[in-house]
């Protein structure tokens, strides 16, 4: 027995594999005092209850290593949705919220299969939903999903942003410098092919993801940034990509690469990573604080506490002393003349240069060799696949989800405050229904 399944409970498939293979080989030794092994292909066909083409089929993928899958322990860690179906998500509530109706986790569970053909279990969607920002509410819609007011108020003030760079024909005041990063595995290849049934598939794809690149770029409504291309290796083979980048290596890149290659007054739009999102120094401790670092703040700026203050009182006075805590990269963006600007949470739809990693990934999965010599060769034609003109296609698109999400949050805050005050008017009608029947009484 494999080493993977000591001391484990086995899984039903296994149980019924041994079962199937006992009973084959005792109706052997009962046919025969002696079996021919020269056709294990038909051997196993007859214990399994299969075709002998389809076992040889299983074997062929099984040689160039697309099967086995093997079994993996399980590390208490949930399983996540996909980032790419968030969209999907918020696309389809507030649809239904527009239209007064009820929204449940069932519901949207169908509607991310039936478009995207993901299956999640219910309570593996009601973390992503919680985590992206949406809530269980009830008012005259009962019982409906709907945003959070936090992530409606970050979306408002990049849209409000957004739209005062933007003069009335279209076009926009400032240029729009849109950054990401993403990574790219050696491995990153498309899953299909074609191939006979015959001889199987013979793609001798590699088994994991293989090593990492990490890639840093910038886009406008005209194309890539010149100049602005960062490629490097990730030095770990696990982890997302944010685990590879920090606040040295990526403020080095926006100071030394970018600002230098965009045009002047540029407005600065990127997401909220947490190297980019770096706070200025100086800033007083926060609640994390201990009392000493809370009275050393104090003092380094010169603000007077007394020797008796709990530290909640020595919090409420830094907070009240304090000044607005700004991130690092806003400042050295100003600087400069520029100016930053981050997405809401949990949309990465309004992000052009997503689509523009998409493009880049796409060839690269159709073109890979399964090489760091071929990914490296590679990446400069699949960047190139990332025209200007299909730039100016995607800012469009973009612009008009903008528009979209700007409008149908104007009719569903009116909605949500028509609820309220239907739900305050019928408890007023209840408690005055209460009083009078007191009064009968």
């Amino acid at each position: 027995m494999p080493d993977s399944f000591r001391g484990k409970q086995l899984p039903a498939e296994v149980v019924e594999l041994v079962v199937r293979l006992k009973k084959h080989f005792d109706g052997e030794r009962g046919a025969a005092r002696s079996i021919s092994t020269r056709n294990p292909a038909g051997r196993t066909a007859a214990a399994m209850g299969l075709g002998v083409a389809t076992v040889k089929r299983i074997m062929s993928k099984h040689a160039c290593g697309m099967l086995i899958p093997k079994l993996t322990k399980r590390t208490g860690r949930p399983p996540e949705v996909q980032p790419h179906l968030q969209p999907v998500v918020r696309g389809f509530i507030r649809e239904r919220n527009l239209r007064g109706e009820r929204v449940s986790v069932s519901q949207v569970k169908d509607h991310v299969l039936a478009t995207s053909g993901v299956a999640i279990p219910k309570t593996t969607l009601w973390r992503a939903l919680s985590r992206w920002g949406f809530t269980f509410g009830e008012g005259r819609r009962r019982d409906s999903l709907k945003e959070q007011d936090y992530v409606i108020s970050a979306r408002r003030a990049y849209l409000r942003r957004k739209r005062a760079n933007r003069k009335s024909d279209g076009t926009i005041i400032r240029p729009e410098v849109y950054l990401d990063e993403t990574f790219i595995n050696k491995n990153h290849s498309q899953r299909l092919t074609w191939y006979s049934d015959d001889d199987g598939p013979w793609v001798n794809k590699p088994s994991g993801v293989g090593r990492r690149l990490i890639v840093v770029h910038a886009m406008t409504r005209h194309g890539w940034v010149e100049g602005a291309e960062l490629v490097f290796e990730a030095k770990k083979r696990t982890g997302d990509y944010h685990g590879q980048m920090n606040w040295s290596n990526f403020s080095t890149w926006f100071e030394g690469q970018l600002l230098p290659n965009i045009p002047a007054k540029s407005l600065i739009i990127l997401d909220n990573a947490p190297y980019h999102n770096v706070l200025q120094d100086g800033v007083f401790p926060g609640k994390g604080g201990d009392k000493e670092q809370l009275r050393s703040w104090l003092t380094r700026n010169g603000y007077p506490w007394g020797k008796d203050m709990l530290k909640s009182e020595l919090l409420k006075l830094c907070m009240r002393y304090a000044p607005l805590p700004e991130f690092r990269l806003d400042l050295i963006a100003r600087k400069h003349g520029h100016e930053v600007v981050r997405t809401p949470p949990y949309h990465p739809e309004l992000q052009p240069i997503e689509i523009c990693w998409a493009v880049v990934k796409n060839h690269m999965a159709n073109n890979c060799d399964f090489t760091m010599q071929g990914l490296r060769s590679k990446l400069p034609e699949a960047f190139g696949k990332v025209t200007p003109s299909a730039c100016e296609s995607i800012m469009r698109d973009i612009f008009k989800q903008e528009d979209r999400y700007w409008l149908e949050d104007e009719k569903l805050d009116s909605a949500f405050a028509f609820d309220a005050e239907e739900a305050i008017r019928e408890g007023w009608a209840d408690q005055d229904d209460d009083g009078c029947a007191e009064e009968e009484v």
